[in-house]
This record gives structure tokens, sequence and C-alpha cells, in this order.
């Protein structure tokens, strides 16, 4: 197992919180996740939702974040499916030919995968360290539902590494 990767985590700003969870669940394996993904300080939160940042300006932020990644990690949580942006970052990583990873959060469920990621996901998984690290190495797909059965993946994966 390589010791670093670069990734950049897609998620819907209500789970911020499952981004240190989930960098630091690796970490303790010995994986180290240098995250290129945004987190908005309250600052930049209420410029966001006054519409005071361009839509422009939040697509090219995005791309050059997503651009040094090998791989992007989707968190699939209660509200991901219906979050704009996260589909719109699933296309850009498919278009610039990046991995995309889907995992469960706690209380994610199937109906949270966003649809994108039904068109462009190469892995999904459940919140298992072991099984993240594996998606993100590239092992063989491993496409499964949240009760941990498996599903046929809906294309067939990119190999971009970084």
């Amino acid at each position: 197992m390589a010791g670093r990767r670069h990734v950049f985590i897609s998620h819907h700003h209500a789970d911020d919180a499952h981004v240190s969870k989930l960098t630091d669940s690796l970490a303790r394996k010995g994986y180290e996740i240098r995250n290129s993904s945004i987190r908005a300080k309250p600052a930049n939160k209420e410029r966001l939702a006054k519409g005071l940042v361009s839509d422009n300006a939040i697509k090219r932020l995005l791309r050059i974040k997503m651009s040094w990644a090998s791989t992007v990690i989707v968190l699939i949580g209660k509200e991901t499916h219906a979050r704009p942006w996260v589909n719109w970052e699933i296309k850009k990583a498919h278009e610039l030919g990046k991995r995309i990873i889907g995992v469960f959060t706690r209380g994610g469920t199937k109906a949270d995968i966003p649809p994108a990621f039904e068109d462009y996901g190469s892995d999904l998984v459940n919140w298992n360290p072991e099984a993240i690290i594996d998606a993100v190495e590239g092992a063989d797909p491993n496409f499964r539902d949240t009760d941990g059965s498996s599903r046929a993946p809906v294309h067939n994966p990119s190999t971009s590494r970084c």
C-alpha cells in the first residue's frame, strides 16, 4: 500500500465533520490522505449563502482543487443525492478521468446516491477503512449496497493515478 494519496472528497457541507472522520480513520490504518476538497469557513459560508460568489468562480476553484487528485471520494449521506454541486463535481471528475469512489456515511442509504454517481462511479463501499483503501488503490471494483450485498457497477471505472 502506498503511504500517501491525493484525493478530492466531494460532500454535502452539512457532512464536513465526516471528512475529518474519514481522513482520521484512514490515518489510524497508516494511510495518509491529502485532501484538496473545500470546507468553507464561516465567513465564506455567509458569502455563499448571500449569493456573493459566482457559480463560475466556484467551478474554477473546484477544477483547480480536483485537478491534482488521483481519486475523488464521494461521501454519501442523508442529503447527498439532492446536492447540485456534488453532482457537478462527479461529472467534472469523470471528464478529468478520475476514479470516483462512493463511501456511505452512517445513515446513508441507496436512495442517497447522487444521480451522477450512478452514471460515473468507479467503486461503492461502506464506511470501512480497509474497503476504502482498496478502492483508492484501484483494487477490483467492489460495489456494495448499504447492507453489504454486492451490486454491479454501472460503467467501467477510470484508472487515472497521480
